[in-house]
């Protein structure tokens, strides 16, 4: 099991970082991995909505199912499956001054053979941690004004 999380401060206050965050079709905006996240439900995100994610990591393209598993207050979390993984994204925010305290952990479990590249997977999603950290630092702060 691999465990990437960072922190940083945003501009913008809870109520808008969580409302922009629970809908995961925006990780095509921030994730910088992600080529396409098309919701596969309908109606008002939800816990229980889901999207299907395309991303290149390493050059490779990977398809994950994920699912709004919790939303509540200051905390989101994210579900990702398919046959080689599971990804559990948590979003953890906190008022900090007028703005807000972001964590985000992604945990990813590996599956079968693919268990086997638990370290480099380790090294990769810590680039792709900085990356990520970095990319929605200015997605969230461009939502203020």
């Amino acid at each position: 099991m691999t465990t990437v999380s960072r922190t940083f401060t945003v501009e913008p206050s809870p109520s808008v970082v969580i409302a922009y965050l629970q809908d995961f079709g925006n990780a095509e905006q921030w994730d910088p991995g992600t080529e396409r996240c098309t919701r596969l439900d309908s109606g008002p995100v939800r816990v229980g909505s889901r999207w299907h994610n395309v991303s290149k990591i390493a050059g490779m393209t990977t398809e994950l199912d994920y699912e709004l598993t919790e939303l509540a207050g200051d905390r989101i979390v994210f579900v990702g499956r398919n046959d080689s993984a599971t990804s559990t994204d948590t979003i953890t925010v906190a008022p900090h001054g007028t703005g807000s305290e972001v964590t985000y952990e992604a945990v990813i479990e590996m599956k079968g053979a693919a268990k086997l590249a638990a370290p480099l997977v380790k090294l990769v999603f810590e680039k792709i941690g900085s990356d990520t950290e970095e990319d929605l630092t200015n997605v969230l702060n461009g939502l203020v004004g």
